[in-house]
């Protein structure tokens, strides 16, 4: 009757220190994004490779160099081995402590002994190892998440810091052709004006176009550099063998990437199932600060062989078993209360946490569909302007050939022309740019850690 009583008291005061189940907040964004065609309905970001999202063949070396020698890329995967190592400790504490040591001595007379072997296990009765072991679990699963992130980031990052390289190589070659030819147009209106067909005020107007052209290369330049710079610095080496790449016009980069559902984004987004992971952490870190109120049982127990001759020491055993029971303050000043206190504070700061980044989330990915759809458009328009822009100088030039015009509208249609071929390669980029940050939001096409199987750490 007493062994019932006392195994019901336990039972009771385990339901006691137990957490309630974790429950997945509701996401607070709509159940379908604003405009879910955007003309973007075809390929999942989710299941698409980054190989196959990226064909150029120079940009795939580059990601793949930088993903080798990246050290923000290192210090995530150094943060996620910590991590796992943490969370087999918190496992190691499920099993029990075995040791084994000599003892020799003597309390009445001389005697023999020989090694003795202890074991030691806590009965967790109330949830505190099993919580903190899980606890430590959603911690190291929040660390890979992490480090997917971050993954990704540098993906997107690189490719980035490719096509603004793309960009600036253009239009420094742009630009430096634009600057031989009002050389050559300055040339022709000295002529014209020494010969008095033009005026001092056409030669000053063409030399001060050429100066600011120039300028403009001089400031091309120094941003390839930068951009340049800024890629070797996420590849992590300059010493790298690079293939033949693509043009700026030739990426590829045209499927059109399906948003989904919002809740298959969030489940493919590597900061938003990290966010979750270090919810559930905290939900049952609660569990463990609860279960600190309760006794604390371990089991002790002793295998030894002692005698006082040595010819009888290997049938002399002995073997003792002993509970230890520690038991919690009677007055701690409010310290255990505060734990929960502080532990369920920390959850409700966990939910926020998540709450905000599901909104991130959400605002990115329609942010970049709705970018991607415009840029879109202005390649298109910004394209027509330069074609339109080309005819116009070349009407201009007949024009002023036959003496209809002065040179200075030839002049002014040089510098549309240049500032709408400008735009329609700074277009481009702009699209390629929405194309990756769209790719990145959507979840980049690696699976979240959660959807496989985690490696158990080892237990020694």
């Amino acid at each position: 009757m007493r062994r019932a009583l006392l195994l019901s008291s336990l039972v009771l005061l385990a339901a006691c220190a137990q957490t309630t189940d974790f429950k997945r907040p509701v996401a607070p964004v709509p159940e379908k994004w604003r405009d879910p065609d955007n003309g973007l309905s075809k390929v999942d970001a989710a299941k698409t490779h980054w190989r196959a999202f990226f064909p150029d063949p120079r940009l795939q070396a580059l990601i793949e160099a930088a993903l080798e020698n990246n050290r923000d890329l290192r210090i995530a995967v150094a943060r996620v081995s910590e991590a796992r190592a943490q969370y087999g400790i918190a496992q190691a504490d499920q099993y029990p402590a075995v040791s084994l040591g000599p003892s020799y001595g003597s309390t009445i007379g001389p005697g023999y002994s020989a090694p003795i072997m202890s074991i030691s296990f806590e009965l967790d009765f109330w949830g505190r190892i099993s919580g903190m072991s899980e606890a430590s679990r959603f911690s190291y699963l929040a660390t890979e998440e992490a480090r997917r992130a971050v993954h990704l980031s540098l993906i997107a990052d690189v490719a980035g810091a490719y096509f603004e390289m793309l960009q600036m190589d253009e239009l420094v070659v742009l630009t430096r052709t634009t600057v031989a030819l009002r050389e050559q147009s300055l040339d022709l209106v000295a002529k014209s004006r020494d010969l008095g067909a033009s005026y001092d005020y056409e030669y000053q107007q063409a030399s001060g176009i050429l100066e600011s052209t120039r300028a403009s290369l001089a400031s091309m330049e120094h941003q390839r550099t930068v951009a340049r710079n800024r890629l070797d610095f996420l590849v992590g080496s300059t010493d790298v063998r690079l293939p033949p790449g693509r043009s700026l016009d030739n990426q590829g980069l045209d499927a059109e990437l399906s948003p989904g559902l919002p809740s298959e984004v969030l489940l493919m987004r590597p900061d938003v199932m990290a966010s979750e992971q270090r919810l559930k952490a905290a939900h049952a870190n609660i569990g463990v600060a609860r279960a600190a109120f309760f006794p604390k049982i371990a089991l002790t127990a002793g295998l030894g062989l002692v005698s006082s001759g040595l010819s009888t020491l290997l049938r002399a055993s002995t073997t003792s078993l002993a509970p230890n029971v520690s038991l919690p303050a009677l007055f701690d000043g409010g310290r255990l209360a505060g734990g929960v206190d502080a532990a369920q504070a920390r959850k409700v700061i966990a939910v926020a946490e998540y709450e905000k980044t599901i909104q991130q989330a959400f605002r990115e990915v329609s942010d970049q569909m709705s970018a991607r759809a415009s840029w879109a458009k202005q390649v298109r328009a910004t394209g027509a302007n330069a074609a339109a822009q080309e005819k116009r100088l070349q009407i201009a030039e007949a024009r002023y050939a036959a003496g209809v015009i002065g040179y200075l509208e030839v002049l002014d249609a040089q510098r549309e022309l240049l500032g709408a071929r400008q735009s329609s390669v700074s277009a481009r980029r702009a699209q390629l740019d929405a194309a990756v940050q769209l790719y990145k939001a959507l979840g980049g096409g690696e699976q979240s850690v959660e959807s496989t199987q985690v490696a158990q750490p080892n237990v020694r």
